[in-house]
């Protein structure tokens, strides 16, 4: 099934992806379809590990990504613009964040009920999820949090004080995290990335933890320093504030 699989998505892309698009079109095309949750927000157990912080991230507008964007968990907290292409129905779209990992019929989004709600108009959200699946074109935009900095979020999994996972939310711009890092005495050490957006690191030093994250965009890569952000006694479950803003682009 997977060579066959791949060979109709290939066919799919021919079609739907014009050999060059125009030069004042900066959206890719591609297809989307949607997922169903009882309360129409995103689901807790997504890929990138952000867990219920997943669900409602972004008012539950988010988005199941395929391999391509997920970029093995690089693409976590990714955001898009995307816009369906059927103009009786469609809005001007609906701006998702990158929380999951998935591909349907040659999908490279699969959204919240929530989110695919906001790419119809109107009164004419039933109409479009009759679709299914619908051509959409899309583009990565900055995330944009008012109100929010960067935080880091101590994962559920954590144990203290021997096993400390972390999440980095709320992070602005368009940039990616490529690398983190913890100070051990007067040397960093690389935190491992565990899966999806969850880097991890054993039996941490027992003092206020300084990290610090690697970020790139347009292949330029910086490192970022968050002195003593996590306290020598941290909680699983906690969000501490890093006082720090990505600019946006």
């Amino acid at each position: 099934m997977g060579l066959a699989y791949n060979l109709f998505c290939s066919l799919c892309l021919l079609v739907i992806l014009p050999a060059a698009l125009s030069a004042s079109d900066p959206c890719t095309r591609s297809r989307v379809a949607f997922y169903w949750t009882p309360d129409g927000l995103g689901t807790p157990s997504g890929a990138c590990g952000y867990g219920d912080f997943g669900r409602t991230l972004n008012d539950g507008i988010v988005a199941t990504v395929s391999n391509r964007l997920y970029k093995n968990g690089l693409g976590c907290g990714a955001c898009y613009q995307v816009k369906c292409t059927i103009p009786s129905l469609c809005s001007q779209g609906a701006k998702v964040v990158v929380t999951d990992l998935g591909e349907g019929d040659c999908t490279d989004f699969i959204l919240s009920p929530r989110a695919f709600a906001k790419l119809a108009l109107p009164h004419k959200v039933s109409e479009l999820k009759k679709y299914g699946v619908v051509d959409i074109k899309y583009q990565k935009i900055s995330c944009e949090y008012p109100g929010h900095n960067i935080k880091i979020k101590i994962h559920e999994s954590s144990r203290y004080p021997d096993y400390l996972a972390i999440l980095i939310i709320y992070k602005g711009g368009k940039s990616e995290i490529t690398a983190v890092e913890l100070l051990q005495g007067k040397q960093w050490k690389a935190m491992r990335n565990a899966y999806g957006a969850v880097w991890d690191f054993p039996n941490p030093p027992k003092v206020p933890l300084t990290l610090r994250f690697q970020v790139r965009e347009y292949g330029v890569q910086k490192w970022i320093p968050v002195w003593n952000t996590i306290p020598s006694y941290w909680t699983p479950g906690a969000a501490y504030d890093t006082n720090i803003q990505l600019p946006r682009t």
